[in-house]
């Protein structure tokens, strides 16, 4: 069972400040250090997280490594500009060292002593957020049994075609504790588990390779990966794996687009969700800038972030500056309601909070990022998706794109692909590419299907990484621009 936010918060003490001989105290010291004269808001942000990670190839260990990592970093900001500094270790001496050197930067230099410092006092939020637990995220699992599981999956796969020639497989392990502080009163802690297993699979017949991949994990432990889950990946990669291999070149031009549920939100997450980050509102470089209100999607889009979703990989019961998870509606009936934001975007945006402020560690500035959005589940079946076309691609996966922000144009290739004749699935196809603008795009949603699934990712956003879940369920989109290998 969850433990309440009052039991995170004591562990995350126990963990961060009891066993580096730290006191509350100290804490609120740095922070009345910090939040010195024209300082709007400040905090400290401890953290420990130890990872582990193994890799398989043919049936053999081929990597393994283990590493822990801590530090405390402090933040002072003054309007629109923040000033950071970070240490690797978590003590008195560190705690000065760091308030010392952010207080410096707000000051261009000059002596942070002479400019004195507040009393701060803080107390931990009210939270009700469990969207998962703080068991560790091993579950138990030793050296032998995480090794087994990789060859269970190994096993699988191989057991379901002769063609299937290669595997490789993969499992990372970690568990994060967080503390965070800050001038607005705010105290917050959490446990957090997360791990993810990978399937990489190569095929050949007839002179010809293709691969295929699938992953699955989140906020649970390792005894959450059963054969149904572990079947459940081999399928997705072998299928791609063995389909390809008789795939024939996409056709290219204007036609009518079906995207399978789950990762191929990742279009959504990229084309659409960076655009209503709060920071890129502020800035001024969203392509949904001053659209507030307005008409960006078809009717009946819906489109949430969530942080709330029971164990899924970008949940998060309090955000990297104590702010609690939510689910945060993004646009309603094809209208743009709502924006991510962080402290800071909120503030400067008469806004509020969304629980949306993330970082990659203690050694990074948090912003506004994305934690499991979505496009919201319809009414229609997806084998009437599929009916309802006449001539067109359906695109179950997708390997990767590019976006630019500011124009919101979008290139996006599909991995796993197939021709629609007359309302049926029929060849594979390879070399497909979507290409449009992201807001044009939504306008031309046509059809949502009722199967609502995530897909698991790692979202990419100035030089920081942090987990995320991206979502839809089968979707028709008129009008699509494909790049295709036929020409």
């Amino acid at each position: 069972m969850p433990l309440t936010a009052t039991d995170r918060l004591a562990r995350a003490e126990n963990s961060l400040l009891a066993a580096n001989a730290l006191s509350l105290s100290k804490v609120e010291q740095g922070l009345g250090d910090l939040w010195g004269r024209g300082v709007d808001y400040a905090d400290l942000y401890f953290e420990v997280t130890t990872r582990d990670s193994w890799v398989l190839e043919r049936g053999k260990v081929a990597r393994a490594a283990f590493n822990i990592s801590q530090g405390v970093g402090a933040r002072s900001v003054s309007g629109e500009n923040s000033a950071f500094a970070y240490s690797s270790d978590i003590s008195a001496k560190a705690i000065d060292a760091v308030t010392r050197a952010a207080r410096g930067m707000q000051l261009h230099g000059q002596d942070a002593a002479v400019d004195g410092g507040r009393d701060v006092s803080v107390q931990a939020i009210s939270s009700d957020a469990a969207a998962y637990s703080t068991l560790e995220a091993a579950g138990g699992f030793d050296t032998v049994r995480k090794v087994a599981l990789l060859r269970r999956l190994d096993e699988l796969a191989r057991s379901v075609d002769p063609r299937i020639i290669e595997v490789s497989a993969g499992l990372s392990v970690e568990d994060t504790t967080i503390l965070t502080a800050a001038t607005d009163s705010t105290l917050a802690g959490d446990v957090r588990p997360l791990v993810r297993l990978d399937l990489t699979v190569l095929a050949e017949s007839n002179n010809r390779r293709s691969s295929g991949s699938g992953n699955a994990g989140g906020r649970f432990t390792l005894e959450e990966f059963d054969d149904e889950r572990l079947l459940k990946m081999v399928r997705k990669a072998t299928s791609v794996a063995l389909t390809n291999l008789e795939a024939k070149p996409a056709p290219a031009g204007e036609m009518t687009v079906v995207l399978g549920p789950g990762f191929p939100g990742v279009l959504l997450h990229e084309a659409v969700g960076h655009g209503l980050e709060g920071d890129f509102h502020r800035k001024r470089t969203s392509v949904f800038n001053g659209l507030m209100g307005e008409r960006i999607a078809a009717p009946g889009v819906n489109v949430y972030d969530d942080a709330t979703v029971a164990q899924a990989r970008g949940s998060l019961n309090v955000d990297d500056e104590g702010v609690a998870g939510q689910r945060t509606l993004l646009i309603e009936d094809g209208k743009l309601v709502g924006l991510m934001q962080d402290k800071i975007s909120a503030r400067l945006m008469n806004d509020r909070m969304t629980g949306n402020g993330r970082r990659q560690s203690y050694a990074h500035l948090p912003m506004t990022r994305m934690t499991n959005t979505f496009l919201e589940a319809g009414d229609h079946d997806p084998e009437e998706i599929i009916a309802s076309v006449k001539s067109g691609i359906y695109a179950v996966d997708f390997s990767g794109g590019t976006v630019d922000i500011t124009s919101g144009q979008f290139n996006f290739s599909a991995d796993h692909a197939y021709l629609i004749e007359d309302g049926k699935i029929t060849a594979p196809v390879e070399g497909a590419t979507l290409i449009g603008v992201g807001n044009e795009t939504l306008k031309k949603i046509s059809m949502i299907g009722n199967d609502l699934g995530l897909g698991n990712g790692v979202c990419g956003k100035d030089g920081q990484m942090v987990p995320v879940c991206v979502g839809q369920p089968t979707i028709r989109i008129d009008e699509v621009v494909v790049g295709g290998a036929e020409q």
